[in-house]
């Protein structure tokens, strides 16, 4: 019987897994709830369970044979702070939250394989299952990272796939090189002099200081960067002021900003605070950037893209190198010490994540879990 067959068996159930984990979304770094059940079903099935990894982070540990080379599987956990709207009879029973980006999906499709390789151990070496707390800009990865995950359980290399609406259903997306962005916020608090309204002459006005560096921060993508490379400077937000009648001593200039490399990232920072100090300091004020890497870009070791596009071959057909997407994956930190590939997996029509009306695809399941069991069984091959 193939994992694929196998795992059909098992589909009921963990669609039943599935949308447990959908009507009880938790937040990152706050899940609690889905970690124990995790754990309780990795241990269910014989795996050796390590909880609180980087917080709430789970990592199973399934060994198999003599082999000591091992690999590693990465699903996310937390849902987004959101209200639903699918009116689902399983939708979310918290107010402000919901899985609206199919983190509920990957984790089953993780626990899918767990569960049949547990079963089967049809490879010779040691796999490490991990379950990712807060992967929505809330520094899971890295504190998983921090909490020495691979020191902890030393993988050769890792995998992770994302669901993908508007793709149709059953269809792999493979990359080899840049997946998708990385991605930074930032804040630039702009310092001047405040006064009443009706005296702008003895201030240093902050507020239109800020609008002169927001217009000035759209050069940097245009004049600074490369333009074979692709970036993005967004300012999402401009705060200053609470009153009518009084220019405020302060003003906050927030946004965010996309690039495909670590070193466009460094341009755009430099350019930030470059920009915004010149700027600043020619209506009399001061601006100090700060900058917050959350994603650094996601990008795969071809020949582990070569190698997982193969297992996914063979379940479905397999899109190569559509263009890299602007989102951001926090995955990419870890393969940035350890080669590894994250693909995408067709989910049909439907919603894009983090909309209100989203829906994750229980029918992918199968092929999700089929594509992490025989990238293990291909990578540690030989039958223990």
């Amino acid at each position: 019987m193939s994992a694929l067959d196998a795992i059909r068996a098992q589909h009921a159930a963990l669609t039943e897994i599935r949308r447990d984990f959908h009507a009880h979304p938790e937040l990152g770094m706050e899940e609690h709830r889905t970690s124990a059940r995790v754990a309780e079903l990795l241990e269910s099935w014989g795996i050796e369970v390590h909880r609180g990894v980087g917080g709430t982070g789970v990592v199973g540990v399934l060994k198999s044979g003599r082999g000591n080379r091992a690999i590693g599987l990465r699903a996310d956990m937390d849902a987004l702070p959101m209200s639903e709207l699918t009116g689902l009879p399983y939708a979310s029973q918290v107010p402000g939250k919901m899985h609206a980006c199919g983190h509920d999906g990957h984790t089953t499709m993780l626990l899918g394989a767990a569960q049949y390789l547990a079963q089967t151990k049809n490879f010779d070496g040691i796999v490490h299952f991990i379950f990712q707390p807060g992967e929505e800009g809330c520094g899971g990865a890295l504190a998983m990272l921090e909490d020495r995950l691979f020191e902890r359980f030393p993988c050769e290399a890792i995998f992770a796939m994302h669901n993908r609406p508007g793709f149709p259903e059953g269809h792999f997306a493979v990359r080899r090189k840049v997946v998708s962005a990385g991605g930074a916020f930032f804040d630039i608090l702009v310092e001047g002099k405040g006064a009443h309204g009706a005296r702008p002459e003895v201030s240093i006005d902050p507020v239109l200081t800020a609008c002169h560096i927001t217009t000035a921060l759209q050069s940097i993508v245009s004049r600074s960067i490369d333009p074979r490379e692709s970036a993005v400077v967004s300012v999402t937000k401009v705060v200053g002021g609470d009153a009518y009648n009084v220019i405020p001593h302060t003003a906050t200039i927030s946004g965010t900003a996309r690039f495909f490399s670590r070193e466009v990232a460094g341009q755009i920072e430099q350019g930030l605070a470059r920009m915004a100090a010149g700027v600043a300091a020619g209506f009399g004020a001061t601006a100090r950037l700060d900058w917050r890497l959350i994603f650094a870009p996601t990008v795969n070791a071809p020949e582990m893209a070569d190698a997982f596009a193969e297992v996914a071959g063979e379940l479905g057909p397999v899109v190569f190198d559509q263009p890299p997407g602007m989102g951001s994956e926090d995955f990419s930190f870890m393969m940035e010490k350890v080669p590894g590939a994250y693909i995408h997996l067709g989910t049909g029509p439907g919603e894009m994540p983090h909309h209100p009306k989203y829906q994750f695809n229980d029918a992918v399941i199968p092929l999700g879990a089929a594509a992490y069991a025989q990238i293990v069984e291909r990578q540690l091959a030989g039958k223990a």
